[in-house]
């Protein structure tokens, strides 16, 4: 049987995932909060407003991104009822009340103290048309723990599966099986899933999680091993609903 194994969503884009029981979906637009906020980099006012109406005209350098600022990887924030929590290593180190715009002009400049190579940071979001790097938004990422592992023995080492950033990861399937479900449709306690494509990996698979520390390349393990760069698919969600940790995954529906 495959079943879902564990569960992730990110409030802010780039940023370390927080752990899930359950998570809403919605139809046509992916998980409910997932990468609804993201931090602009150097961006003034006007590029801000036609980014966000525009989403297709958004580029990975307008925000702060893992793949650009690594040290990105040691904080994560916590989204509960309006109050986002950042956190550095598991501890909080400040909240902010999204319904105060002082509140978020302080997290603004707290993140500017942080990166003290950007000069201005601003605080965007787009519930509609989530901040995502690869793919342009409206997507949910799934992951094969068995493909995983399948890495792992090909080379004798551990390979955290944190790196992947997956918001769903799945027991019970066969290692790489996953690539043979593009196009297909799936069930998720009655919500339905296209699958849509194959996902490439770049270098922010490299760092370590909870660390700013390149240790390993993935895509280069996963090019020598298979003439591929891919770990996990997208899917897209055809109905609203909600899937929670042990759900069976449905094939070919």
């Amino acid at each position: 049987m495959i079943k879902i194994n564990k569960l992730y969503y990110s409030p802010v884009k780039s940023l370390s995932f927080s752990n899930a029981k359950t998570l809403t979906i919605l139809k046509n637009i992916g998980i409910k909060y997932d990468r609804n906020f993201a931090f602009t980099n150097n961006l003034d006012q006007e590029k801000i407003k036609n980014i966000i109406k525009n989403p297709d005209e958004r580029k990975i350098f307008y925000f702060l991104s893992l793949k650009n600022y690594p040290e990105l990887n040691q904080y994560n924030f916590d989204l509960k009822k309006n109050i986002l929590k950042l956190n550095f290593q598991d501890n909080t180190i400040l909240k902010t009340d999204l319904n105060k715009e002082k509140e978020i002009e302080r997290l603004c400049r707290k993140m500017e103290k942080l990166f003290l190579t950007i000069k201005k940071i601003n605080f965007v979001r787009d519930s509609k048309n989530p901040f995502f790097d690869t793919m342009p938004s409206k997507t949910i990422s799934l992951i094969n723990l068995n493909s995983i592992y399948d890495l792992e023995k090909k080379n004798n080492i551990k390979i955290q599966h944190q790196r992947f950033r997956g918001n769903i990861y799945v027991d019970g399937m066969k290692s790489w099986m996953e690539r043979d479900l593009i196009n297909q449709i799936i069930l998720i306690n009655n919500v339905r899933f296209r699958i849509l494509k194959e996902i490439p990996r770049c270098s922010a698979t490299n760092i370590k999680p909870k660390t700013s520390n390149y240790d390993l390349n993935i895509p280069q393990i996963l090019k020598k091993n298979y003439n591929h760069i891919n770990m996990g698919i997208y899917l897209l969600p055809i109905d609203d609903g909600t899937i929670t940790i042990d759900n069976q995954i449905i094939l070919n529906e």
